[in-house]
């Protein structure tokens, strides 16, 4: 993390730990790590002001398969099967008091390999661009962002539109025609 003091006009600096707990990652998406920080950084930096805390701050992620995926999923949300992206936040506040000269503590966002490569798959993305968006995704439902209702989740794909095409990431949420004629699912569904 950054020891410097965020210039006015800056984001604060936000440290991005990244763990590998199942799944091959490194053998079926070689460059997840740097994919998932590049884009969590992105989420941060793409915060309106009056959401971002206003002092360095931290999240995890975690690089799953779906077997420990669907556990959490079961465990916390009662739906016991396997899921893109769980996001668990640890504060209510983004602005949230926190301890004097220590970092916010975002939470953890948790990804399941097997549904990120199947889910590209199906909607004919690149992997690398699906996890990306489910990493802005889940950091964003840490600071608050929610989609259960219909202006909420305009709100949030706004914003996940908009930090993805920084990205060079096509709009997530555009209509796309399978090889079978059907419409591709569009929700980064299944996110906490």
């Amino acid at each position: 993390m950054s020891d410097e003091p965020p210039s006015p006009g800056r984001s604060p600096a936000l440290d991005v730990a990244i763990q590998t707990q199942g799944g091959p990652w490194h053998d079926r998406l070689p460059d997840a790590e740097p994919l998932v920080r590049s884009a969590a950084l992105a989420a941060w930096a793409g915060l309106p002001a009056a959401v971002r805390p206003d002092a360095p701050a931290e999240l995890s992620v975690v690089l799953s398969d779906d077997a420990a995926v669907r556990v959490l999923n079961r465990d916390f949300r009662g739906r016991d099967k396997p899921t893109n992206v769980l996001s668990f936040a640890n504060l209510d506040d983004a602005v949230a008091p926190h301890a004097p000269d220590e970092p916010v503590l975002l939470g953890d966002v948790v990804l399941a390999l097997e549904t990120v490569l199947r889910e590209a798959s199906e909607q004919g993305k690149a992997p690398g661009d699906h996890l990306s968006h489910l990493t802005v995704h889940g950091v964003l439902h840490l600071l608050g962002y929610d989609h259960g209702a219909d202006a909420e989740a305009e709100t949030m794909e706004a914003l996940e539109r908009r930090v993805l095409a920084g990205l060079g990431i096509a709009d997530p949420y555009a209509a796309e025609t399978l090889s079978d004629g059907s419409a591709a699912p569009i929700a980064a569904g299944g996110a906490a």
